[in-house]
């Protein structure tokens, strides 16, 4: 589409979800590319604050955010590492109207090619909207994308293949929570977060997975269909047969 109509191409971009993507900042660091750190055609690393490429005049978070985002980038990567066990994770802060802001927190991880899977990756994407209701509670507004794509190997004696599977999840969720200081709203998002991600999780495992091999089985067997068919009339002949024996 994009080759298409390239006078489309940003509006393509922001209406259909992307792969996260991962830079380097200028000290190594891995960080992923989103519209929420993009300033023009440069991104803005969470570990360094700078934009790559440097822009003077690049939007930053003002201090108070700041501070919370260097903050929440330190607690999610431990959170990403205990979850994920690999991957890259980015969290970016900014301004909304009346003393409110958001956040958005990113994790990225990509399978290891091994056995038949040729190759996978699982983005997640949590854009959480905070306005505070006073000096001790605020209302958290959370929305989370599940981005899924799996490659494997599909062979059946001397044929060979594979299988594409890929896909995308979104829910929302709302609280009013307790507040006390910056920590505490790093706390609140990420129970949220992980709460979410733990359900979706459950959601892809029987959705796409469960699902998917259930339609493959109805539509292919590797067996053949007689000999499934004949597999059933045993296991009929079985029932009736306990069945009689029961009665007897």
């Amino acid at each position: 589409l994009v080759d298409l109509v390239p006078h489309l191409t940003e509006d393509l971009l922001n209406s259909i979800d992307q792969p996260l993507q991962i830079g380097k900042d200028a000290q190594g660091n891995s960080y992923l590319l989103c519209d929420y750190n993009r300033d023009g055609d440069s991104y803005r690393s969470p570990w360094t604050n700078t934009y790559d490429p440097p822009l003077d005049d690049g939007v930053v978070p003002p201090p108070h955010l700041r501070t919370m985002e260097v903050f929440a980038n330190d607690i999610f990567d431990s959170y990403r590492e205990m979850y994920y066990e690999g991957g890259v994770s980015s969290v970016y802060f900014w301004e909304l109207e009346a003393e409110s802001f958001a956040c958005c927190v990113l994790i990225k991880k990509d399978a290891e090619e091994k056995k038949k899977l040729q190759a996978g990756n699982w983005d997640a994407i949590h854009v959480v909207e905070v306005r505070p209701l006073g000096p001790k509670r605020a209302a958290y507004k959370l929305t989370t994308t599940i981005m899924l794509r799996i490659t494997t190997a599909h062979n059946v004696g001397k044929n060979s293949g594979s299988l594409g599977l890929s896909g995308s999840l979104t829910r929302q969720k709302e609280e009013e929570l307790t507040i006390t200081d910056i920590a505490s709203h790093v706390s609140n998002m990420g129970r949220m977060i992980e709460d979410m991600e733990n359900r979706m999780r459950d959601t892809v495992q029987a959705v796409y997975f469960g699902k998917t091999k259930s339609v493959v089985d109805g539509l292919y067997q590797s067996q053949g269909v007689s000999m499934v068919q004949k597999k059933d009339m045993l296991a009929s002949a079985l029932m009736a047969e306990m069945a009689l024996k029961k009665k007897g």
